[in-house]
């Protein structure tokens, strides 16, 4: 459908852009500005929701390119930013007249500040940092004014490169102290040789970092400013450049080479939101969503501080050949610093198919199904997909004879919305799944047609924060029907709408500049078959469980320019009457949790993460911030109790998979060590209570109740 979409949205546009571009002069070299009058024409056409490009897109334009370009303001002057605004309310016209002056000064600036910064950096670093000295930084720069004169610039290069620099120092410090205690006559460096040693090591980042600024074209830097204008229409639209394109297929192929996480820009540095599972990261279990990668370095060589850097380039520099190394300097969500390294390798497909378990507790079985993404080959659908593949893991449950089926969607960020539809319909008789609806036509609603019901047991979904897209479709219909109980976070990520990829060369006819690049744009939105959006708002759980990310702005609300909530008519639908105590259960639960001891140390543990992400305020002083990190790491040592946690729940492989284990030894291991990692999940645990109270006999014969859209 979604394939089918995107080439009826495509011939739209070139049926319509051929009357527009034909007729259109651009002079050869002047690629720029046909793409700038291509990317407005698809996003007034196309998109959505189109924005009105007017006074108001103009101030956003202008304040979030400066922003893009300048994160933690220290490359443009006030002077600068008084210069650039004669352009604040005319950006609207350039983008209509296809007029590029507003970049043209403002990249023409951002060389030669960043020219001038080269300059500052090495004086700074020439002069040692008095780490006995109190003072502060803070870094939340968002907030804080461009400077007033070279002057206050260099003081704020002085400031944050001392910050940069001060978790070397320590680093370096710590481990003097080790040898000494390991070898009382081995010599150590000084505190004045460490402190040169870190600011060296400081200087041989910046070197390295404007190295590679200085690789970058003009072409790359356009890139950013086209994207930003698209940007406004919402999170999920996105230019892509010609080789990003490629970059694009070979990441929706599932094959690629690199660590495994997608990174979101923050003015901190490059933020994890999404584990892959089976990449290194995944692997090595040491980096989780929350963390902040703020140095990338290649196999023991210097690190560059990828701080202020576009993503796209600090990606550049994470990514790289299957076997090689890369060490990264992270923030952790508890606001300690670590040096990991990771092996990269191509991000192993099959720890992204559906896995099942038993769960023995007593002398009760009950099935798990993890679900790390709605998988599907578009080409061939008949291919190995998600809804194919829980179908037979259903099967094989109901052969080892479970009594209630666990459905895991945590971190699970979506897929294909047909797996969706007839994955939903293994747990219904038949009806609607979801209804979408494209710009300005009426909805449509997506029904299971297929009468027979696979699982008719207690069904419980499993959800987090990082639950998104088809993963909220199929909770909220199960919800909807009030055929699951739907466990988990507060809300889920909240992502409701449909993208597709429209090559730009398609829409130029005699185009004489070369490859063009490719739009993702939002086209369609989803909504429940009640109605409502799950855009924004997600899907709220039936019962409530905290966990380490309660706190923290995670999903589609932490998003820049999300599309807004809204609701349509409901769809014809038939609530599952099956439960005798469906509300009693669900009070049950909210019962068991409010006292379990677990889930209040996972509350105050969230409370402390927030806690700790909201102090923007550092200090500069080397026994300020070491008692601080000695703070930090204790706490962190006591919530480490959290992975002691034994819920006595037994997890066994089925029958199928224990015969190839001796045959797959790996596989073997990856099997013990997740049912090690679900024998400690009290969501898990507390599932397995609500399936109890939902057990077998405790299930009407069928029954349907109407509800009318």
């Amino acid at each position: 459908m979604k394939k089918n979409f995107a080439l009826a949205l495509l011939i739209m546009l070139v049926a319509v852009a051929s009357c527009s571009f034909t007729n259109k002069s651009f002079e050869n070299d002047d690629k720029d500005k046909l793409l700038l009058d291509l990317i407005a024409y698809v996003l007034e056409k196309g998109h959505y929701e189109p924005k009105d490009i007017d006074d108001d897109f103009s101030v956003n334009i202008f304040e979030d390119f400066i922003d893009v370009l300048d994160p933690t303001k220290r490359y443009f002057l006030e002077q600068d930013i008084i210069e650039f605004e004669k352009y604040k309310f005319q950006i609207d016209d350039q983008i209509k007249n296809t007029d590029i002056s507003f970049f043209n000064l403002v990249h023409q600036r951002l060389m030669k500040r960043m020219g001038d910064a080269k300059e500052i950096y090495k004086k700074v670093l020439d002069q040692p940092f008095d780490y006995s000295r109190d003072e502060t930084i803070n870094i939340k720069y968002d907030n804080q004014a461009f400077a007033d004169s070279k002057k206050d610039l260099t003081e704020r290069w002085r400031k944050q490169l001392k910050y940069a620099t001060l978790g070397t120092y320590d680093g370096k410090l710590t481990n003097q102290k080790k040898k000494k205690e390991e070898d009382p006559s081995a010599e150590i460096l000084s505190k004045e040789e460490i402190e040169l040693a870190s600011r060296e090591s400081t200087r041989n980042t910046l070197d390295e970092f404007f190295d590679f600024i200085d690789d970058l074209e003009r072409k790359d830097w356009f890139v950013q400013y086209i994207n930003t204008i698209v940007d406004e229409f919402d999170p999920h639209t996105f230019y892509f450049a010609p080789e990003d394109r490629e970059r694009f297929d070979i990441s929706m192929s599932g094959k690629f080479e690199g660590i495994g996480a997608r990174l979101q820009k923050k003015p901190e540095g490059a933020k994890i939101v999404e584990i892959i599972s089976g990449g290194p990261v995944w692997r090595d279990q040491q980096l989780e969503v929350g963390d902040e990668i703020i140095k990338v370095g290649q196999e023991g060589g210097t690190p560059v501080d990828i701080v202020g850097m576009r993503l796209d380039d600090a990606i550049k520099m994470i990514k790289g050949p299957k076997g090689t190394i890369v060490d990264l300097t992270v923030r952790k969500v508890d606001g300690s610093t670590q040096v990991i390294s990771l092996t990269r390798d191509v991000v192993e497909l099959e720890e992204s198919y559906a896995k099942s378990a038993n769960i023995i507790k007593g002398d009760q079985k009950f099935g798990l199904i993890n679900l790390p993404k709605f998988y599907v080959d578009f080409d061939d659908y008949s291919e190995r997909n998600a809804a194919t593949d829980v179908a037979k893991e259903v099967e094989r449950l109901k052969q080892e004879g479970i009594e209630g089926l666990v459905l895991d969607l945590r971190d699970n960020g979506g897929g294909s919305l047909k797996t969706v539809v007839e994955m939903s319909g293994l747990f219904i008789k038949d009806g609607p799944i979801v209804q979408v609806r494209s710009s300005g036509k009426n909805k449509e609603v997506y029904d299971d047609k297929d009468e027979r019901i696979q699982w008719d047991g207690p069904l419980v979904i499993l959800v987090n924060e990082l639950s998104a897209s088809a993963s909220e479709i199929l909770a909220a219909a199960m919800q909807d029907y009030k055929r699951a109980v739907v466990i988990g976070s507060k809300q889920t990520f909240g992502k409701g709408t449909v993208q597709n990829v429209i090559p730009l060369d398609n829409i130029v006819r005699s185009n004489e500049h070369g490859d063009l690049g490719a739009i993702k744009l939002t086209t369609q939105k989803f909504y429940r078959i009640n109605g409502g959006s799950t855009q924004l708002e997600g899907v709220k759980s039936d019962v409530v469980v905290p966990d380490r990310y309660s706190y923290i702005d995670l999903g589609e609300r932490d998003q820049q320019n999300p599309l807004a909530w809204d609701k349509i008519s409901p769809a014809d639908y038939q609530v599952w009457d099956g439960y005798i105590d469906y509300e009693q259960t669900i009070a049950n639960s909210e019962r068991r949790m409010a006292g379990n001891s677990q889930i209040s140390l996972i509350e105050e543990n969230a409370k402390w993460l927030k806690v700790q992400q909201d102090e923007v305020i550092v200090s500069l002083n080397y026994r300020d911030y070491k008692n601080k990190e000695l703070a930090v790491k204790k706490k962190s040592d006591y919530f480490k109790s959290l992975s002691d946690y034994d819920s006595k729940l037994t997890f066994e492989s089925l029958k199928y998979e224990q015969e190839l284990f001796t045959k797959d030894s790996i596989l073997r291991e990856k099997r013990d060590r997740w049912h090690k990692n679900l024998a400690k999940d009290v969501y898990v645990e507390e599932a397995v209570n609500v399936l109890q109270d939902l057990k077998i006999n405790n299930i009407k014969p069928t029954k349907l109740a109407s509800v009318k859209g």
